[in-house]
């Protein structure tokens, strides 16, 4: 018969012979004991195949090593690469990540941070929904829990906000599309979901009255996350009926462009650069699919490995109580131009 299964650390520590206290210290930080203690716990883990439950060392820590990670949709490759960044700087700064997603919800995303308290979190980082998120609520969150905002912003909320400096990257593109071409009008949602798309058309508007341009606002109907649909929708009726006085659009995000893409090339317009082109698109935010589109989508990328990194760090020097500024920070990262086929 096989020896019966190591239930707790109780347990594992009379099999083992190293004393509880030993074992708390080493599962709180490994590097805490002495080289030789670290390997014969190794090596006891290993003969007793015991694997400790965090979840209750959690409660019985005052500070866990957990940090949660909490983004919108885990199932968009935008959130996806950037979770992937944060993951690895806070696994390199000695913590566990939890990742999780809020499926677009603000329901799923309160349900998230209510789920984190139960792990007693040191900290969190926290994209937020938006326009949608239960504002409120998450603040009393962040009064309770260590938190950093990245990529969208709440006023008002958490030790800092990490993203991208929309006035900047919007500005880039639409200099570049004066530049080389029509000026651009703006395809966006009437409602949009994510604050960043409200920065994008103010910046839009300023940029195009300082080029001496009058700003063309297209706003479509839409609600929600599904960006490429509504890009599709929106785009082929837009392309179908009496044309813009512009061949060139500029969208809010890059998912909505590739919506609007995909309803160019059904109604059989080129979309490009060159002869018999009758359009040219642009995105923001260097979506992973944006690369692969037909044409490829010009665009203005964000810099996920410096978002990354500058939340983690943030969030840790919090966390292990490193001096911060007295107020709440925002830190914004400069967009870079990404020439691309489309425009």
């Amino acid at each position: 018969m096989s020896d019966p299964k190591i239930r707790n650390m109780d347990e594992f520590a009379s099999v083992s012979g190293i004393s509880r206290p030993t074992l708390s210290k080493f599962f709180n930080d490994p590097d805490s004991v002495r080289k030789s203690t670290r390997e014969r716990i190794e090596e006891a883990l290993e003969k007793f195949d015991y694997r400790p439950n965090l979840y209750a060392m959690n409660q019985n820590r005052r500070l866990t090593k957990t940090i949660g990670i909490v983004v919108p949709n885990l199932t968009d490759p935008f959130f996806a690469k950037i979770a992937r960044h944060i993951e690895d700087h806070v696994i390199a700064a000695g913590y566990r990540p939890v990742l999780l997603g809020s499926n677009g919800t603000p329901a799923q995303e309160l349900e998230n941070l209510n789920n984190l308290r139960l792990l007693k979190p040191a900290g969190t980082l926290l994209a937020p929904l938006g326009r949608v998120s239960e504002t409120p609520q998450i603040r009393e969150f962040c009064n309770e829990v260590p938190t950093v905002l990245f990529d969208a912003n709440l006023e008002n909320t958490g030790e800092a906000f990490i993203g991208s400096d929309n006035q900047q990257s919007v500005t880039t593109i639409v200099e570049y599309l004066c530049r080389t071409g029509d000026a651009p009008a703006f395809f966006e949602m009437k409602t949009p979901t994510n604050p960043n798309a409200v920065k994008r058309r103010n910046a839009y508007i300023s940029s195009m009255e300082r080029l001496g341009h009058r700003p063309e606002l297209i706003q479509v109907d839409g609600d929600g996350w599904d960006f490429e649909e509504i890009g599709f929708r929106e785009g082929t009726r837009l392309l179908s009926g009496p044309r813009p006085a512009t061949n060139t659009i500029l969208c809010s995000n890059d998912r909505l462009a590739i919506g609007l893409l995909s309803a160019a090339y059904q109604l059989g317009l080129r979309v490009g650069l060159g002869d018999g082109c009758a359009l040219r698109v642009a995105g923001h935010d260097d979506h992973p699919f944006s690369r692969y589109t037909c044409p490829t989508l010009t665009t203005v990328s964000q810099d996920y490995t410096a978002i990354a990194r500058t939340s983690a760090e943030t969030l840790v020097a919090r966390i292990e109580g490193n001096a911060l500024a007295d107020s709440r920070r925002d830190i914004l990262f400069d967009g870079q131009l990404v020439m691309r086929g489309s425009a």
